[in-house]
């Protein structure tokens, strides 16, 4: 499958490589989970370009962004917005907040208290605020991508599991390597490289992507095996809480995106083998047992994927 819209997107994470170096494989997982119309978390360190990331693609995408900084004192209309009264006219009106941007960045989410948090879930389903019983539309595209550390545990509130699985992948980016370190200390000795970044697309090239992804096939044998996995977590002996079939769903239709960023007319076990680990990691609640044996949930995913039979699929 080569075509323009495949070229343009090829081009994007070109572009985001001259920027975030050397995570192509990061920058490719984000952009597929936008073309499935999901959110992403990115569950690392300070200061290793997560917030670089988003502000790249919204330069090279000609997007609005927003930046909020998660803090115990956020309120929820300091996200969403909410009513205010206009002296002018004598009544309450609504002023948008900062979530009516095509891109959100909640910085450190997890630092924001649960009822900030759970401002967002109907923000990220919905894809609108309802105010004062009125609906209020959010612009499209629209993505969140929240970062948080995981390392830091003072003065945070732990995601619920609700607002986990409105994030359709998590990822960590990591430290650059040590070649990429260096041409990135020279690069922003110069200038900021991102202010530089010229729109190569713009939201209807977006949802083009986005609309053919979905024709990418995906058979019966590549859905079951997603079933599967999904169910598996449901029985594990060191799982709580499983995923949610919503997570079955939204599994596939990944599946089919980033088999079309790699120019593939169809999605093979492979892939899904691939992503699983940024799809379902994020989704478990771990009961004691593992909490004790100090297993963690991506050994949990990996335990899975090696006890689930991978299917041998005949190529279309």
């Amino acid at each position: 499958m080569q075509n323009i819209l495949h070229d343009r997107a090829r081009s994007l994470l070109d572009l985001l490589d001259r920027v975030v170096l050397g995570k192509r494989t990061q920058s490719t997982l984000v952009l597929a989970a936008w073309l499935a119309n999901g959110h992403v978390l990115l569950d690392d360190v300070p200061g290793v370009a997560k917030t670089r990331l988003a502000r790249s693609m919204a330069a090279l995408m000609h997007l609005t962004m927003a930046r909020v900084q998660g803090t115990p004192d956020l309120l929820p209309q300091d996200i969403t917005g909410g009513p205010v009264y206009d002296m002018k006219n004598g009544e309450l009106i609504f002023r948008p907040g900062p979530v009516f941007h095509n891109i959100l960045l909640v910085d450190e989410i997890n630092r924001t208290t649960p009822r900030t948090q759970s401002a967002l879930l109907e923000c990220m389903e919905e894809r609108q605020v309802s105010a004062d019983g009125q609906s209020h539309p959010l612009p499209q595209p629209f993505l969140v991508i929240a970062t948080q550390n995981p390392l830091e545990m003072e003065g945070t509130f732990p995601l619920p599991e609700a607002e986990l699985d409105r994030f359709l992948v998590s990822v960590s980016l990591g430290y650059p390597s040590e070649n990429d370190e260096r041409q990135l200390v020279q690069q922003f000795s110069i200038s900021d490289p991102v202010r530089q970044l010229k729109p190569v697309m713009d939201s209807a090239t977006l949802q083009a992507m986005a609309d053919e992804a979905k024709s990418v096939l995906i058979n019966d044998a590549v859905r079951d095996y997603i079933v599967q996995l999904c169910r598996t977590t449901r029985t594990h002996p060191l799982v709580q809480l499983g995923v949610s079939p919503r997570t079955s769903v939204r599994f596939a239709q990944l599946a089919r995106s980033y088999a079309w960023l790699l120019g593939m007319d169809y999605a093979t076990p492979d892939h899904v083998k691939w992503l699983a680990p940024y799809v379902l990691s994020h989704r478990l609640l771990l009961n004691t047992s593992a909490l004790v044996s100090r297993v963690s949930a991506p050994r949990v995913v990996e335990e899975i994927l090696s006890e689930t039979a991978v299917p041998v699929e005949d190529t279309p």
